[in-house]
């Protein structure tokens, strides 16, 4: 059975006159909220609240029913019913809140977007936000290969890591070296929204977003541990790891989690360890079937190294001049110099409460800190000798403090205008950076022989070449309001003006300091039409705003980036199936675009405008029992139309155009081998290019990774291989100097058990 249809009857009139009541019904909204009753809202009517988290809830599916239902049958809608923030039944998602922060269905869902949910990320044993994205289309993870600081994206060709990564709704900044990153444990599933978000989100980029949903309170009481260990390049590592929750009381008010997860080991590149700690509390409150709180907290500490090396081209891509290849696993820093560890914390909560059958509100608030160190020899300026046998370096030091406060309020009406159907949601949200940045060099540092490398040697102490203290405040007031033309057709309409300040206070020559505000008003509109057999045609326009944090070379302020797409696709789930295939086309324009300054990499400039143009295909299934499958194809042209004359009508540096990956696990569900299960996944990365004049190309690779496993009662023991080949691979170079090798092949055995 759809969920979502209309229930109310609808007069005779044509398509057009009702597109033109459309827009002023809007007006009919305080007439129907005078008219609601003040009773108590009932059990099994329309829709459960946006965001409402229905395995704690007592509503049931929407637009059906007329009364309260038995509370057996309750109980059982309750568990079947998907939550936008809670599991995914297999591998395929029915819902999500992250593209109109409303409980709508993907399949009334008129943007292109992907759930990985937990069940997934389990079958990959995926470790990092990167590999659990790796089978997502328009989506390229680990732009800078192996880096054990921070997960970097491009979506739609277009960079996501810094603006565009979310937990639960609320934006993750990563400005200069004080990078957020949530551990993959800690998450119920992940949401990839492809297109511009503004709208909704305010400051992004207009590639999109990914949103990690933490894992919340459970109805039902949790016991999970889990033990694993492996090999990854140069080193072995190990983990341990608890999931606890269910009911905290016997009246069924009180709902707790407790997430945790110590990891211990090494990395590809010898001598640089991946420490972590990671501890997550939470908690429900639902005094009764109107009202529920839930408190999200969690820390993570790391103590890692920096392992993204920049090296250059020749001797990665290529042999260098001396016929040789730099090994993957030389550390070009220094094992007693290369130290890169953070600590961070958050801490918030989702406040909800329904008041009638018509309207919600939510305040969803939070406040992140993150401080981290860095300090290590860096590669980025190539070889020191003719025979391209040393590598130069320089000492880069950084230390970092941010502070990241974040609260959305949100109010939401479900009603009838006596025409057309409405989920009309109303928000102010507002944030507040804080970013102190202290960042010192030493040019030129010691070489270091790839044949026989020397540790140990010193040259001087990084001298301050950046000491800023940055802010940046954003208010934004948005509406939206998804109207049901008719059963069947969705018009989508949503608008937001935002209001932002940056300043930057440069502690080392005040007189750089500066600042500046900016506002601007962003929307998105979008017709879907849902044919009973499951296929949803849609087309949807939507612009971006991005206030830029930070300054140039010259000490000037950035101005904003803005953005506009048109997107047209195809979503078909016919009913009972089990699988969803969407297919989307779409034309994106993105102005003010900052990239790595040519004369100075340290700083960044302002490039002009880079369109991007192309088709992603995406398949999740549940194809029998036990057998799952994703896949997923991405082809796009990147042009710079706007820029310097070398830059012109070229693709930018270090994106490929063109992915590909297909990934299956089955399960035996009877007989002598029940239980037994056994899966894999190829992954193809297509060419880049590694200058901005687009004469040197990084060549397009495929991976293979591979699974065995065996469920018996309550345990779980696995065997997970990524790149099973061990191929080495550069996975981009953002110039010629700076190329980064993609992960070794990773062995990953796991015990698990649940009860």
């Amino acid at each position: 059975m759809r969920v979502g249809k209309s229930q109310y009857l609808f007069s005779p009139r044509s398509a057009a006159s009702r597109l033109g009541l459309a827009g002023a019904s809007l007006l009919t909204l305080a007439v129907a909220a005078a008219a609601q009753d003040a009773t108590p809202p009932r059990r099994g009517i329309a829709s459960p609240p946006a965001e409402a988290t229905v395995q704690l809830d007592e509503i049931t599916v929407e637009g059906r029913g007329g009364g309260a239902l038995p509370p057996s049958a309750a109980a059982a809608a309750v568990r079947t019913v998907e939550s936008p923030t809670g599991p995914v039944n297999g591998f395929v998602a029915t819902r999500s809140a992250t593209a109109t922060k409303t409980n709508t269905p993907l399949i009334e869902t008129p943007q292109s977007i992907s759930v990985v949910g937990r069940e997934q990320i389990d079958a990959q044993k995926a470790q990092t936000l990167t590999q659990a994205t790796q089978y997502v289309p328009g989506l390229y993870s680990g732009t800078f290969g192996a880096d054990s600081r921070i997960d970097y994206f491009t979506l739609r060709g277009f960079v996501a890591s810094d603006y565009g990564i979310y937990r639960d709704g609320l934006q993750l900044l990563n400005y200069g070296f004080a990078y957020f990153r949530v551990d993959t444990f800690g998450l119920e599933r992940i949401e990839v929204l492809r297109g511009p978000a503004a709208v909704l989100f305010g400051a992004g980029n207009p590639g999109g977003l990914i949103n990690q949903v933490t894992k919340r309170p459970t109805l039902d009481p949790l016991r999970y541990v889990e033990v694993g260990g492996g090999a990854f390049g140069q080193g072995g590592f190990g983990y341990a790891a608890f999931d606890l929750g269910g009911p905290a009381d016997a009246d069924g008010h009180w709902f707790y989690r407790l997430t945790g997860i110590g990891r211990t080991g090494g990395t590809q590149v010898e001598g640089a360890p991946e420490d972590r700690v990671y501890i997550a509390p939470a908690f429900t409150y639902k005094p009764d079937g109107a009202t529920k709180l839930t408190v999200l907290s969690s820390y993570q500490h790391d103590n890692a190294a920096v392992t993204a090396n920049f090296l250059p081209y020749s001797g990665t891509v290529r042999p260098n001049l001396s016929g040789l290849r730099i090994p993957r696993s030389l550390n070009v820093g220094d094992a007693d110099l290369n130290t890169f560890r953070r600590d961070q914390a958050y801490v918030g909560y989702e406040f909800e409460h329904a008041f009638d059958e018509t309207w919600t509100v939510r305040q969803n608030l939070r406040y992140s800190f993150v401080e981290s160190f860095q300090n290590s020899y860096i590669g980025q300026i190539g070889y020191s000798d003719a025979a391209e046998t040393r590598l130069a370096r320089y000492q880069f030091r950084d230390s970092a403090r941010a502070n990241l406060f974040q609260v959305d309020n949100q109010a939401e009406a479900r009603f009838s205008d006596g025409f057309f159907r409405h989920d009309l949601l109303l928000g102010l949200d507002y944030k507040n950076y804080q970013l102190h940045d202290n960042q010192a060099s030493t040019f030129p540092g010691p070489s270091l022989s790839i044949l026989f490398p020397v540790y140990g040697q010193r040259v001087a102490a990084p001298t301050p070449y950046l000491v800023n203290a940055d802010s940046f405040e954003q208010l934004g007031l948005y509406a939206q309001d998804q109207i049901k033309i008719t059963d069947r057709l969705t018009l989508l309409l949503g608008g937001r003006q935002d209001f932002a300040d940056n300043r930057v206070r440069d502690l080392l020559t005040p007189g750089n300091s500066n600042g500046r505000s900016d506002n601007a008003f962003t929307y998105r509109t979008a017709l879907i039409y849902n044919f009973d057999f499951g296929l949803a045609p849609y087309v949807t326009y939507a612009t971006s705003f991005q206030p830029q944090i930070g300054t140039d070379v010259n000490g000037q302020s950035f101005r904003p980036e803005t953005g506009d797409q048109i997107e047209g696709g195809v979503k078909f789930e016919p009913p009972g199936a089990g699988y969803f295939v969407t297919l989307a086309g779409f034309d994106l324009r993105r102005s003010n675009v900052l990239t790595a300054n040519p004369a100075n990499t340290l700083f960044q400039t302002q490039i002009g405008e880079v369109r991007s143009t192309g088709f992603e295909a995406s398949l999740t299934a549940t194809l029998a029992e036990g057998l799952n499958a994703v896949a997923a194809y991405t082809v796009f042209g990147l042009t710079t139309e706007k820029g310097t004359p070398e830059q012109l009508g070229r693709v930018p540096v270090n994106i490929p155009e063109n992915l590909a990956s297909l990934f299956v696990d089955y399960t035996i569900p009877f007989g002598d081998w029940k239980g037994f299960g056994f899966g894999g996944g190829v992954r193809y990365i297509g060419r880049s290019f590694a200058d901005v004049a687009n004469t040197v190309r990084v060549p397009d690779y495929v991976l293979f990774d591979a699974q065995v496993h065996y469920n018996y009662e309550n345990w779980r023991i696995a065997l997970n291989a990524t790149n099973i080949a061990d191929r080495r691979f550069v996975s981009s170079c953002q110039a010629i100097n700076s190329c980064f090798y993609g992960d070794a092949r990773r062995v990953v055995a796991s015990l698990s058990y649940k009860w």
